[in-house]
């Protein structure tokens, strides 16, 4: 029998195969005027340490910068009505383009709904990026 079972957590992870290089999503994925246009308005800079916030019609996500390697990986917090998670993202080159990687980790196993809204939530911003991407020089 565990007893950590209480602290234990989940997390949400999307992949997706995406036929652009790393530097071309890195940018979707740091620059505020693309971020704004897949996901929510921000302060974002890709500063180790830098808060910034993502704002919406609904409220506001706070954020905090925790890893920046350009074109490989880019974490920051996510805290949001009580939910208190971390943001992976991992670009891997996979031929001609890249393995895009995203987990948010730190779901309690009493933010059910938190849980279901984020898998559902990405989904979507994963659809608005690949619009982004196309686009985008």
């Amino acid at each position: 029998m565990s007893t950590h079972l209480a602290t234990e957590t989940r997390s949400v992870v999307i992949e997706r195969e995406i036929a652009y290089p790393p530097e071309k999503i890195w940018r979707a994925l740091t620059q505020p005027h693309l971020i704004q246009e897949w996901l929510m308005k921000n302060d974002f800079k890709p500063s180790v340490d830098h808060r910034f916030k993502l704002t919406a019609d609904w409220g506001a996500v706070e954020c905090q910068v925790l890893v920046v390697e350009p074109n490989q990986t880019l974490s920051y917090t996510w805290a949001a009505y009580g939910l208190e998670s971390i943001v992976t993202w991992t670009l891997t080159p996979a031929g001609t383009g890249t393995h895009l990687r995203m987990e948010q980790s730190g779901f309690k196993p009493e933010q059910e709904q938190a849980y279901q809204g984020a898998k559902h939530g990405w989904q979507q911003f994963f659809a608005n990026l690949e619009k982004v991407l196309v686009r985008a020089d």
